[in-house]
Parts: structure tokens; sequence; C-alpha cells
């Protein structure tokens, strides 16, 4: 098996994820999807918490490359902030899934550590990403950003489960713009 099927492992593992958790994660439907034999996942990854923890860690990158990119594309910060909000629309928008870090986070006690690692970094990368642009934007001063980025993330996960519990996108949508009319994210 090449690196091209290790990538399609992985992919396809990370949707069956956002739409089912890492409970719901399993060789034979990852397998069935790439259309290869399930012991062949087990080439690139002996178990499901490696592949999982593997499937988290790649999430978190992609993520962070993401936030990056954001932020070159609009370099100014409230404009950034403006547009974080999409980041989670794009996982609704995508067959009604779920951020997979929040996903993977509402099962908590059932995840390797090695998994429950790579959740917790999604999330600091959210956090510390929103806490620097917070404070570059001087939004607010930067000694009670992270409190503000922490409250912000929530908000956002929380709206993205509200969301998808009706699938109904509209429900996100009407989320943010009441948070940014609430003043916890800049209009």
């Amino acid at each position: 098996m090449n690196l091209n099927s290790r990538e399609k492992i992985l992919a396809a593992a990370k949707r069956i994820a956002q739409a089912h958790g890492y409970g719901g994660l399993n060789f034979r439907d990852v397998a069935d999807e790439v259309g290869i034999k399930a012991a062949s996942v087990y080439h690139h990854f002996p178990s499901k918490a490696d592949l999982g923890a593997a499937v988290a860690r790649r999430y978190w990158e992609d993520t962070e490359a993401s936030l990056e990119a954001l932020l070159a594309e609009f370099p100014d910060p409230l404009h950034s902030l403006r547009h974080y909000p999409d980041t989670f629309r794009r996982a609704l928008a995508n067959g009604n899934r779920m951020c997979l870090g929040s996903f993977m986070a509402a099962e908590h006690d059932d995840l390797p550590d090695a998994v429950k690692r790579e959740v917790e970094t999604f999330s600091d990368i959210n956090v510390a990403w929103l806490s620097r642009v917070l404070s570059t934007g001087s939004v607010i001063p930067p000694e009670a950003s992270e409190k503000r980025a922490r409250a912000i993330f929530a908000a956002l996960a929380g709206a993205q489960l509200m969301a998808r519990s009706r699938s109904d996108i509209a429900l996100y949508d009407a989320s943010i713009e009441s948070y940014r009319e609430a003043g916890l994210l800049p209009a």
C-alpha cells in the first residue's frame, strides 16, 4: 500500500468520524469507502486508537494551516475574526457534519489517551489563534484575549451542534449573527 492509500484512509476516516464520532469509526467502513480490504487499513494503522489519533492530528494540522491562510487572506484581524465562523460552517455545509474536534471532545471519556491529546491540541490551536488575533486587532486587552477566545470557540461549537441536531445551517448563521449583535464576535 502506498502513501496515496494512507491519505485515502485518513480522508475516509475523517469523513466517518465527522458523521459518527470516534465511536462510529471502524476499519471495515473505512476500507469500504476507500475500496480496499479492512486488513489493508491495519498496514498503516495497527489499531483504532492509532487511526483516531492520526485523523485528529491531521485535522488540527489542517485547521492550523487554514487559520494561518485566513489571516494571510484577511490581514486585518477584524476581517479574519469575521470569517472565522466559516471554518465551522463548512463542516455543516458538507453533509451536515460536525467539527471533528468537537465531535471527539464529546466522546472524551471513551477516547484513548493518544486521541485525547490530539483533540485537546485542536482546541488549543483554535484558542491560541483567536487570542492572538483578538489581541492584534485591539478588540480586547491582551490579558483578556484568551478568556474571550475560549468563549468564542465554545459558542461556535455550540452553534454548530444546535444546527446539526436540526439539520438547519440557517440556525448556525442566526446564532453567529446573534453573537455579533451581543458583542462576543466583532461585527
